[in-house]
């Protein structure tokens, strides 16, 4: 048995999300309301197993605050996710995910994540080369369950729900999670729900054991468990509504009654910890920025503040922008 199938129904997800999800903002969320279930952000296996391993473990930080944690993992050679699987059981980690529904248009080009929508023979092989890592210890011999997870959209140009039916076939597959758009869509239309929900349909018939994750749109906890029961899902999962609150996974979330100076204060933790964390530059300031729009918004000179921070070059100098504004030291 693995631990997915001891979260309580529904259980809520923190989406993977590109320079978004690291270490620092998992534990940041964690510590105003944590999800049932972080992701980290999507990390390429054949980087990790090439001489720019080094540039990429960065993304791979975890601390118990986050467990439990699925990693997910992008690429395309398989005997490279056999490899990273293994050394994701050694993390620590509680499961791993393969991302096959990025519609990023270089990561397509490459042959890679939604594009493996196309290239269903590959993606059955990544797929039992992962589950073959996670079902063995470094000797070969059957070892610990570690979960096996995929998460997908709806079909490529148009609406496949034939790829539903191809991952649900691999009955190897501990949990699938469905945004309902296709890849060409990106995010230009509104998820369709009703998609996700035949999804669903779908795995009673030919994968019950397989969890059913939905994605798209959650903006907030109430509006994913109306979700999750009118179309039976085992759990939501949401993304990019954490960027409008970073409470947004407890029943009652405190952030619209927030001050100014509260929300400055958290950033400024936020920030600090990053310092903390990431050393000689691993990381990209760049990535920090993309959090301007969580903590400075909604009050008065908000958006003359984000400007401001966006000229900023280091996380020293963000420290100081937030100090010289509030008239405090953090």
């Amino acid at each position: 048995m693995s631990f997915l199938e001891e979260l309580p129904k529904p259980f809520f997800v923190l989406a993977p999300m590109d320079d978004v999800t690291d270490t620092v903002f998992r534990q940041i969320v964690a510590d105003c309301a944590k999800p049932d279930l972080f992701f980290t952000e999507f990390v390429n296996v054949d980087g990790l197993q090439s001489a720019g391993r080094e540039h990429l473990l960065h993304k791979l930080r975890l601390s118990d605050k986050e467990k439990p944690v699925i990693a997910q993992l992008w690429g395309l050679k398989p005997e490279n996710f056999y490899k990273t699987t293994k050394e994701l059981i050694e993390m620590g980690y509680s499961g791993v995910d393969l991302n096959m529904g990025c519609p990023v248009k270089a990561v397509i080009k490459n042959g890679a994540c939604a594009a493996l929508i196309n290239k269903r023979e590959l993606a059955g092989e990544i797929i039992d080369a992962t589950k073959e890592a996670a079902h063995s210890t470094s000797s070969g011999q059957p070892g610990e369950h570690f979960p096996v997870s995929v998460k997908t959209r709806v079909g490529f140009t148009t609406v496949d729900m034939s790829w539903i039916e191809f991952l649900l076939s691999k009955k190897i597959l501990n949990m699938l999670s469905i945004h309902g758009r296709t890849a060409k869509q990106l995010s230009a239309v509104p998820a369709d729900w009703d998609l996700i929900g035949q999804a669903r349909e779908l795995r009673d018939s030919l994968s019950p054991s397989t969890l059913i994750i939905g994605n798209g749109d959650v903006i907030s906890r109430q509006q994913a468990e109306e979700i999750a029961e009118k179309h039976q899902l085992d759990g939501v999962m949401i993304g990019r509504g954490v960027f409008h609150d970073p409470f947004i996974f407890s029943e009652k979330s405190p952030w619209a009654g927030w001050t100014k100076q509260q929300k400055l204060e958290l950033f400024a933790r936020h920030i600090q910890l990053y310092i903390d964390t990431y050393k000689d530059n691993e990381r990209r300031f760049e990535a920090l920025r993309k959090f301007c729009k969580v903590y400075i918004n909604g009050f008065d000179g908000a958006s003359e503040l984000r400007a401001k921070f966006m000229e900023t070059k280091t996380p020293q100098d963000a420290l100081t922008v937030l100090r010289e504004d509030s008239q405090k030291f953090f």
